[in-house]
């Protein structure tokens, strides 16, 4: 019997570990080594938890280093226990660096800085169980502060309800990442959320091609980076 159960439990050598919600960070991996990049670096933005629905941890275990972004201050003990090598930051992302209202809500990945987000997932069961005064950081401040004014390779972008703003903040110009995986689905219990098709335009005008979509979360690549790949 014992033979069995080690027979069944031993990984097949083609499986492949995923730590997304709905296997992303295997996606993006596939891009990336299409590319030529073996190492991504990231920002992840409304991190969570450094593996439970993370699309970073994957690069992680693998020796890649970034930057996460979390501002639930219970939520972001975890980072610095899990992800010693990475720049942890706790605080959130807005146009402008100052103190605001944070939405503590009874499933934490609802958690929010914005009060329509909140309310909606009050009208569909959920609860907000604490408004809490959170410290944020203008996206351009952290690159700069922290990654030498570079956008990372990979960003990792989950802010219920404002995912746009900060899309916007980016000077693509410049320096902007060459992946971005953005939720691009208002949150619904029934699983029938509105697909966000402003973002998806957005990006697609910054020269990004939607190279794969989750329902949940869209995948994008720089078009030029993709359509030039050896």
């Amino acid at each position: 019997m014992k033979k069995i159960i080690r027979k069944i439990l031993r990984k097949s050598p083609f499986s492949k570990d995923s730590y997304s919600q709905s296997g992303e960070d295997l996606i993006i991996n596939f891009i990336f080594n299409s590319v030529g990049v073996q190492n991504p670096s990231y920002i992840d933005i409304g991190a969570h938890h450094p593996e439970y629905l993370n699309n970073t941890a994957i690069f992680y275990k693998r020796g890649s280093s970034g930057i996460n972004i979390e501002p639930d201050p219970t939520l972001f003990r975890a980072f610095d226990k899990m992800r010693n090598r990475d720049v942890n930051i706790n605080a959130g992302i807005a146009a402008e660096e100052g103190t605001f209202d944070f939405y503590v809500m009874s499933a934490t990945t609802l958690n929010t800085f914005s009060k329509e987000e909140a309310q909606n997932a009050e009208n569909q069961g959920y609860k907000i169980v604490d408004v809490k005064k959170v410290k944020a950081l203008p996206l351009q401040t952290v690159i700069n502060m922290y990654a030498g004014g570079r956008f990372p390779d990979f960003l990792s972008l989950d802010v219920e309800g404002i995912d746009f703003e900060i899309l916007e903040a980016i000077k693509y110009e410049e320096s902007a990442p060459t992946v971005i995986c953005v939720e691009t689905i208002s949150f619904s219990n029934t699983g029938l959320g509105v697909k966000n098709t402003k973002i998806i335009e957005f990006l697609e005008q910054k020269g990004y091609m939607l190279y794969a979509d989750t329902n949940i979360n869209s995948i994008f690549v720089k078009k030029d980076v993709w359509v030039n790949r050896k």
